[in-house]
């Protein structure tokens, strides 16, 4: 007796749909293995923002991200930002949905940006440092955690 896939219950996309798809979602969003390694390399082309509040931004937070809440951002406060920079934005996790709102608002405002992937959240469990306090800190030049093998 054969059995039915639930896989195959919806029929996949021919390729050169998933490949639309797939280039579309690379877009928008970014991983924490990627981001750790282009700030550890000092890429300047990113700036890692973190969308929470301040206070939870000097409890912990990615090593050189910029502290910049997402209900404080307009386009006043966005004018100190490098309009030909790309941000990533994050917040706690996929259960928060603080990086979505700051993408959205810088987009609205005319910047690049993209998500990370699982946030704060994510970051913690690739075995990422943190940093605490008002200060962004770095990570330039610093050990990779261990190869996901994502890269």
């Amino acid at each position: 007796m054969a059995v039915d896939s639930l896989v195959l219950a919806f029929p996949p996309a021919a390729p050169g749909e998933s490949l639309d798809y797939l280039a579309a979602k690379l877009s928008r969003y970014a991983d924490a293995w990627d981001v750790a390694e282009d700030l550890r390399n000092g890429v300047e082309d990113i700036v890692v923002i973190d969308t929470r509040s301040a206070a939870l931004y000097a409890a912990g937070h990615i090593p050189g991200a910029l502290s910049f809440p997402h209900r404080l951002m307009e386009e006043a406060t966005a004018a100190r930002l490098d309009r030909q920079r790309v941000y990533v934005t994050y917040c706690d996790g996929i259960g928060c949905n603080g990086s979505t709102k700051g993408a959205y608002k810088l987009a609205t405002l005319g910047f690049r940006v993209k998500e990370l992937i699982g946030g704060l959240d994510f970051w913690r469990r690739d075995g990422h440092p943190v940093a605490t306090g008002e200060l962004p800190g770095s990570l330039r030049d610093q050990a990779a955690a261990e190869d996901c093998g994502c890269a």
